[in-house]
């Protein structure tokens, strides 16, 4: 017989805003931890279905439940839903909606609903039982706690998970704790990570993202990140690399170590392969050693919107259908896409693009032009395929709280600490742009014969320690040295002149009765290839290439830069503020086709008397 639905509605007055809400209540995963509901498991049928569709069961006081989970669909940050179809258990089918709404006053209205309707006499009796009566007091306290979190309330993530602290596990952390003080972390960085792996939960340190960490605890970023890798030499925490998709930026795999890392990947939800690359695709994240907390990871949920963070809106629509959007969107680039079908619409977001749009797909494909769209903007989205279409709106931009791999290794901190880390033997990674430098001695050879090859040799040996402390001060990495040159990478090119400039000056002005040293410099920027030479981790490519020429033009009173450094903004700037003169020159370099490169001759300005 038909059982009648059952329909829930609770509505809750909150204090923080929707945007500070969302990633809270929409972690649905954490959301359905907190209310008790049992582990899931993924179930891997032999047909994959349309739309990310995704099958998973659990278990009910011993009875088996089994059902079929149709894609969430939200739009950022006012409202996420999602339908489950029940193949087994009491229960047919179960939907659940929410919705935030911003107060004239401040603070959220929030609306959670639930219908479910039974399958059979058990379910007609358990669904008010389980939902509507004792589901309804750990609704409340879940988003209770959600409103604080959002509010900065609460010093750790949640402590409803975290296990007591054993005597052993107390022992460890303070010994690890001692330890990296005494190597130089910053005490208040050190406790205050050392507190969070004691009480946080296990979803919040199972990807231990330092940078996020230095943003919640109002930190540098920088600190953070060092003490989070020197405390994987303390045995606190372990390193972890995570592939990432292109798309949805799940995790696709990756390893504890650079060896671990394929450069080809696939993602069976985007149904694509792609090419890793350090810049985007390869993030560090950090989890405790077993020794300090052992995690008990498990999934309560398949989908979430929290699990793509980046996709502003997801919708299902099916063959033909029309369906309107209210969207609060930041000014930015973004894509339409839909997962079944090829291709994209470029969206852009400006205060002068449109209040109202429509955007209709059809079996040819996308519209052909971009759109621009108003930050506040009513869409119109038309299916005119003749199949189910999952549609998607994300932000282009990436999360600048991700470490990423480019950035990582290319610190002399990570240089220090993971000197064996490599790549597996063949591969080659993009990291995007870097900036590299060259330098070398000039007449070392005659210094030898001059003040003897025992003094020389100590000098010389005395130059690299300078070179490295001031390229780690501007947060570069010493590559390697070839004889008595160096090669170093940066992130930034403005840090790379700054270092170059003062080991210029440094090295030139020793303490009396010490030899001056001339130090050559060049720099240039551009795409690199990492690879593994000699059991490091190296780059090459053109941009490699060219800074080993511009150090060779250097005289050693000066730093060759090429264009690529001097339309730098943060370039400009220092030479215009820090008393610089950039002389241009043109020079054909070795090795490249025969034009003549447009290069600058920087040297520090010679201040005039009295100024």
């Amino acid at each position: 017989m038909p059982y009648r639905e059952f329909h829930y509605r609770w509505e809750y007055d909150l204090k923080a805003s929707p945007e500070r809400l969302w990633p809270f209540v929409s972690d649905t995963n954490r959301f359905n931890r907190d209310t008790n509901v049992p582990a899931l498991e993924v179930q891997q049928g032999k047909q994959r279905l349309r739309n990310a569709r995704r099958r998973a069961k659990l278990s009910v006081f011993g009875m088996p439940v089994q059902w079929e989970e149709q894609p969430f669909e939200w739009v950022r940050p006012t409202r996420f839903g999602v339908s489950r179809a029940y193949s087994k258990g009491p229960i047919a089918e179960l939907k659940a909606l929410a919705v935030l709404s911003a107060k004239s006053d401040g603070g959220t209205r929030f609306i959670y609903e639930v219908w479910a309707r039974p399958k059979s006499l058990l379910g007609f009796v358990a669904i008010p039982l389980q939902i509507g009566f004792a589901a309804s007091r750990k609704f409340r306290d879940a988003f209770r706690k959600y409103d604080e979190l959002a509010g900065g309330e609460l010093v750790v993530p949640d402590t409803q998970s975290a296990p007591p602290i054993s005597e052993a596990m107390a022992s460890r952390l303070e010994a690890a704790a001692a330890r990296l003080k005494a190597d130089g972390a910053e005490k208040r960085i050190v406790d205050r990570l050392v507190l969070f792996v004691q009480q946080a939960d296990d979803f919040a340190l199972a990807k231990i993202k330092p940078y996020q960490l230095a943003d919640d605890w109002s930190e540098p970023r920088r600190s953070v990140l060092e003490t989070c890798l020197r405390a994987t030499r303390v045995g606190l925490l372990d390193l972890q690399w995570d592939l990432l998709c292109p798309l949805c930026r799940g995790s696709q795999g990756g390893g504890g170590s650079l060896a671990d890392l394929d450069s080809k990947a696939h993602c069976d939800t985007c149904r694509i392969d792609f090419t890793v690359n350090f810049d985007r695709f390869v993030e560090l994240t950090f989890h405790p050693n077993d020794s300090i907390r052992q995690l008990d990871m498990k999934d309560y949920c398949i989908g979430s919107p929290q699990r793509t963070p980046h996709v502003v809106a997801q919708q299902l629509l099916p063959a033909g259908a029309i369906r309107e959007l209210d969207l609060p969107l930041e000014v930015g680039n973004y894509r339409l896409r839909a997962l079944e079908l090829a291709g994209e619409l470029p969206v852009r977001v400006a205060s002068e693009g449109l209040t109202t749009a429509v955007v209709a797909v059809s079996e040819r494909g996308w519209p052909g032009e971009d759109l621009v769209i108003a930050p506040r903007t009513s869409l119109e989205l038309k299916n005119d395929t003749d199949a189910e279409q999952l549609f998607i709106l994300e932000r282009l931009a990436w999360s600048d709280q991700a470490a990423t791999a480019a950035e990582v290794t290319a610190l002399q901190i990570f240089r220090d600490l993971f000197s064996t880390e490599a790549l597996r033997r063949g591969e080659q990674f993009s990291v995007g742009t870097l900036t590299v430098l060259f330098t070398d001695l000039k007449s070392s050879t005659q210094l030898y014969r001059e003040i003897g090859d025992a003094t020389a040799f100590g000098r010389v040996m005395n130059h690299f320690d300078v070179v490295k402390k001031l390229i780690a001060e501007e947060d570069g990495a010493l590559v390697k040295t070839i004889g008595d040159a160096v090669m170093a990478v940066f992130r930034r090119p403005a840090s790379a002149l700054k270092a170059m400039l003062s080991a210029q000056e440094m090295l030139a002005s020793p303490p009396e009765g010490v030899a001056p040293l001339t130090l050559k410099a060049g720099i240039h920027s551009g795409p690199c290839i990492a690879v593994t030479l000699n059991d490091r981790l190296d780059y090459f490519g053109s941009t490699v290439n060219m800074a080993a020429r511009l150090e060779g033009l250097s005289t050693g009173n000066d730093v060759i830069i090429s264009r690529a450094l001097y339309d730098d903004p943060e370039v400009r700037e220092l030479l215009d503020s820090e008393g610089f003169e950039a002389v241009p020159f043109h020079h054909e370099l070795k090795g490249f086709a025969e034009e003549q490169f447009e290069l600058w001759r920087v040297t520090p300005t010679v201040k005039k008397s009295g100024q």
